[in-house]
């Protein structure tokens, strides 16, 4: 996956609280296995009326809006049941971070593990951003992952946490899988320097 640095963007609100990862993507869409494609379902019940046509209401079928790659959602953004179709619908519509007060658990690991970063804020830091999107959709802000440091625009920074293990993997492009793969020298040679130990899936002799 992509490599995680520093990004900075416009900003969509969803100033909804408890966003659950059904309104993000609807059961509907969870038959598939592919991440292709997904970003036309992201919050599809919002965005879509009935009949398909964009519902003009809805922040990201907005113009000020469409380009935006950090969301800016209410408090516990994600609970509900454990989809990875979710993070996979954010990356695929094209947003790269989401900022809320707080994340429901498997939501905020999957979308570390698919190279979406979580960036939890105060509740005062959540308002302000919400203000200055009303008062000027076009602000811009800045999330940088190597100093866990949101940035915004007069210069305030606001330090988030994030799990050290994810860090790694998103500031070096890789998954868990390949975190792995990047050890197998210091696998090799620790099989290599260890004695012969006993295979507990053979029947003893």
């Amino acid at each position: 996956m992509p490599a995680v640095t520093s990004l900075t963007s416009t900003m969509a609100p969803l100033p909804i609280e408890n966003v659950d990862t059904d309104q993000i993507i609807p059961a509907r869409f969870l038959k598939v296995t592919d991440k292709a494609g997904l970003g036309e379902s992201l919050f599809a019940d919002w965005r879509y009326a009935p009949d398909g046509t964009p519902r003009p209401e809805f922040a990201l079928n907005q113009p000020e809006y469409q380009q935006a790659k950090i969301l800016v959602a209410g408090d516990n953004f994600g609970c509900g049941s454990s989809r990875e179709h979710a993070p996979w619908a954010l990356v695929g519509y094209g947003i790269q971070a989401v900022v809320s007060t707080r994340f429901a658990d498997i939501f905020r690991n999957n979308a570390l593990k698919n190279g979406l970063l979580p960036v939890v804020v105060d509740r005062d830091t959540l308002q302000q951003l919400f203000s200055l999107i009303a008062e000027e959709p076009e602000t811009a802000i800045t999330i940088d992952l190597a100093s866990q440091t949101l940035t915004l625009p007069d210069g305030r920074g606001v330090q988030f946490p994030i799990d050290g293990f994810a860090k790694h993997c998103l500031l070096n492009g890789v998954d868990q899988l390949g975190y792995l793969l990047q050890q197998t020298s210091a696998i090799e040679a620790y099989e290599a320097a260890t004695p012969e130990r006993v295979d507990t899936l053979q029947p003893a002799r």
